[in-house]
């Protein structure tokens, strides 16, 4: 037999810090579970500072190291100063998860102006910002990084019932990923971008409690664990993905359109 390097799949994240977006709950939460116990340092950031600090509490006591910070991605000054939070308390963030986001819910022409700002800031602008941000301080610090923007598979597809917004914004992560991977390769910071189906969460609690169990239409009859996205995110901000950047994975179970 040929003698070979062994496969390059680490997942070893000792010596990262991780900043993750909206980490209160659902799929957030388990982001910053899963980097702590691969061995990044993770600030946590949300705005509710009671359950950061829960989590938190939760990670450092299970051996991790965890920072809360709070954050509302539709400040920019908040964002920013998370950022420098997150670096005093942790040094310099190289991997972002830019998870943080919210469903409009509503038909767009009965959109108030105020739901439309809120929509677009924290599922697309707020993104935007945050990941600048991150970048700006990787390339000062001459590191390089890893971030992984959430989309939706919402993002390919639109029935018409009521979502319009949001699904205009996480076609818009979608190529933020795609531009941002391009400007900043020079600078080894890799962006990738994860599309998600229908996965257990608060937002799709509340998605459920209004249209009933849409999962029966699924091929497979069913919602998605947050854990079922482990492998996905490990590999978008571990060594293994070196040479992957700019480019979306939809896990979806089959759901979305192909």
């Amino acid at each position: 037999m040929t003698d070979i390097e062994s496969p390059n799949v680490s997942t070893d994240l000792q010596g990262e810090v991780a900043l993750v977006t909206g980490a209160t709950s659902g799929l957030g939460k388990r982001f910053a579970e899963v980097l702590a116990l691969s061995g990044a340092k993770v600030a946590v950031t949300g705005r509710r500072e009671d359950r950061l600090e829960a989590l938190a509490d939760q990670i450092n006591q299970q051996g991790g190291e965890a920072f809360p910070v709070k954050l509302d991605m539709t400040d920019a000054d908040s964002i920013v100063s998370a950022v420098e939070s997150a670096e005093k308390a942790l040094g310099t963030v190289t991997i972002l998860v830019n998870n943080a986001g919210i469903p409009d819910a509503q038909r767009a022409h009965k959109m108030s102006l105020d739901l439309i700002d809120s929509v677009f800031d924290t599922n697309l602008r707020g993104p935007y910002i945050m990941s600048c941000e991150v970048a700006r301080r990787l390339m000062d610090a001459g590191k390089g990084g890893k971030m992984v923007n959430i989309s939706s598979v919402g993002a390919f597809n639109y029935s018409g019932n009521g979502a319009a917004l949001y699904s205009i914004t996480k076609a818009g992560i979608v190529r933020m990923t795609e531009a941002l991977a391009v400007e900043w390769a020079r600078f080894n910071i890799n962006v990738n971008c994860i599309a998600p189906g229908a996965f257990s969460s608060e937002m799709m609690d509340g998605m459920l409690e209004r249209m009933g169990d849409f999962s029966q239409s699924f091929p497979r009859k069913r919602i998605g664990l947050p854990s079922q996205m482990d492998s996905t995110l490990l590999y978008l901000v571990s060594p293994a993905s070196e040479m992957v950047t700019g480019t979306f994975i939809k896990v979806d179970d089959g759901q979305g359109p192909r």
